[in-house]
């Protein structure tokens, strides 16, 4: 399911999204009632930020508002896509009335569930050239996105990324010491396939043809991130400093289990990485 697009801009021209088109129609000025939505611009998306939920309502009207701020201030044209696993908290409604003023789209998945799943499921649906991932609890925060997007469409990177571990980052200071352990250890654990200082962080933009030309893409667990830069075949890669907060607002949803899921994530990556690696070889071999 999908519901429908919202903003409402100084113009008189709807866009009615769908799965499958993106239809306009030309709407008369009514002075007696608020419109429905009219959109920021009529040019083309250039990021499409996605942003997995569940049992999130309480942070949509918090989340939506800041990131279309971050990105109109930096005259982004942009959508924020939604995707919640069936959440049954509301979400739908607080994303049809956010949807009157910000750019919205809200999936709802009811046959899956999984943040990495849902990510992939939003890039999928996004129609910017660059797209964006970040959490709905404002760990991440949205006055970032504009120098996450700079390295991507000027910088020309292939993937960047809100760094907790570069000059600059840091985190909430409310972290217990097992915290930052537990951190520092999944880091640690990820070295095989990248040198960059923050491989675990969910907050982090590419380009749009860059994801689609991915192949075998299978996240177990939570860290969509970590698959996606070795998957994408990412070398120039961009870290920006970040402060991580932790959310003020529902529950974590990282357990024991989540946990455990990272480590069989990595196990996958490490075997695809070596096969990958092995393939290669034996093409430029063979030329």
């Amino acid at each position: 399911m999908e519901m429908l697009v919202a903003d409402r801009r100084n113009s008189h021209t709807v866009w009615a999204y769908t799965t499958m088109t993106i239809e306009m129609q030309t709407l008369q000025p009514d002075t007696t009632t608020t419109p429905a939505f009219i959109p920021q611009q009529t040019q083309a998306v250039v990021v499409s930020v996605v942003i997995p939920t569940y049992k999130e309502a309480d942070n949509l009207p918090h989340i939506v508002p800041q990131v279309s701020r971050a990105l109109a201030g930096a005259k982004l044209v942009h959508e924020i896509i939604l995707v919640d696993d069936n959440s049954q908290d509301g979400s739908d409604a607080i994303a049809s009335t956010l949807a009157l003023d910000f750019p919205v789209r809200f999936l709802c998945r009811t046959t899956e569930r999984g943040l990495s799943s849902a990510v992939i499921h939003g890039f999928k649906h996004a129609v910017g050239d660059v797209v964006v991932c970040m959490d709905a609890d404002l760990s991440h925060p949205p006055d970032k996105l504009p120098e996450l997007v700079h390295a991507i469409l000027t910088d020309h990177a292939d993937f960047a990324l809100g760094s907790r571990y570069v000059k600059g980052g840091s985190t909430d200071a409310q972290w217990t010491l097992f915290r930052h352990l537990n951190s520092r250890v999944a880091t640690l654990m990820a070295r095989p396939l990248t040198s960059i200082r923050d491989p675990m962080s969910g907050f982090f933009a590419l380009k749009r043809d860059r994801f689609l030309a991915a192949s075998d893409l299978n996240p177990i667990g939570y860290k969509i991130g970590l698959e996606l830069l070795v998957k994408t075949g990412s070398r120039n890669v961009r870290e920006v400093p970040i402060h991580f907060a932790d959310r003020t607002r529902g529950k974590s949803k990282l357990s024991a289990r989540q946990q455990w899921m990272y480590v069989l994530h990595l196990r996958r990556l490490m075997w695809y990485k070596l096969t990958h690696q092995s393939r290669t070889s034996k093409t430029v071999k063979s030329r």
